[in-house]
């Protein structure tokens, strides 16, 4: 997940809810935004089919905020066989246009091949260590530490470098930014901000 904040906006650090709870600002509005951050977002994820979920929704949120993502996300889910990397594998172009057509989700051609071709590369990776392990060896020595939403990196040199080895392996739409959004947002960098009530909470960075 990427957001973004207005350059005419001063930058809050954490907003503190009616519940007492501090949260980022993007978290502390939006009831669905809210309930993915803290529930859901920085939680490690290290099963295939999971990775291979937020690898794709990572590649679909491409361009536009992570709000419509998941507000499409159950759509997405039926229209891709809950991201069964051995199901979507199968997909003919038939498929395509199928999802090509289904209103509920993000009907871009490039980006849904992506998430074909990326079944494909997925199901490959198996005969060596696996998307999961693979990405998760990109986990870094430490973890940023923000006080204020612009302190968060968009890119780091771990991402950099997963995002090469993802495109070598056959992956398609996982640049560096987008790849650091997957970091972010299966616990592989801890970048809630350190007055947020989530802080540390995925058990995988402490502090």
């Amino acid at each position: 997940m990427t957001q973004q904040t207005s350059p005419t906006t001063a930058d809050p650090g954490v907003v503190v809810g009616e519940d007492g709870l501090a949260r980022p600002a993007w978290a502390a509005v939006d009831p669905l935004l809210r309930d993915y951050y803290d529930c859901e977002w920085g939680m490690p994820v290290t099963d295939e089919r999971g990775v291979y979920e937020r690898v794709s929704l990572e590649g679909f949120q491409a361009g536009l905020s992570w709000a419509t993502i998941l507000r499409k996300r159950p759509a997405f889910r039926a229209a891709f066989n809950d991201f069964a990397p051995d199901v979507i594998a199968a997909y003919t172009e038939s498929d395509a246009e199928r999802l090509m057509a289904d209103v509920g989700i993000v009907r871009n051609r490039q980006k849904i091949q992506a998430a074909i071709t990326n079944a494909r590369a997925t199901i490959e990776l198996r005969q060596d260590m696996g998307l999961a392990h693979l990405v998760w060896s990109f986990q870094p020595e430490t973890t940023p530490r923000p006080r204020t939403f612009a302190e968060i990196p968009t890119k780091s040199a771990e991402s950099i470098a997963l995002s090469k080895e993802l495109q070598r392996r056959g992956f398609a739409f996982v640049g560096p930014t987008t790849m650091y959004a997957l970091m972010e947002a299966i616990g592989i960098v801890d970048t809630h901000l350190l007055d947020s009530h989530r802080r540390g909470s995925s058990g995988v960075w402490t502090s």
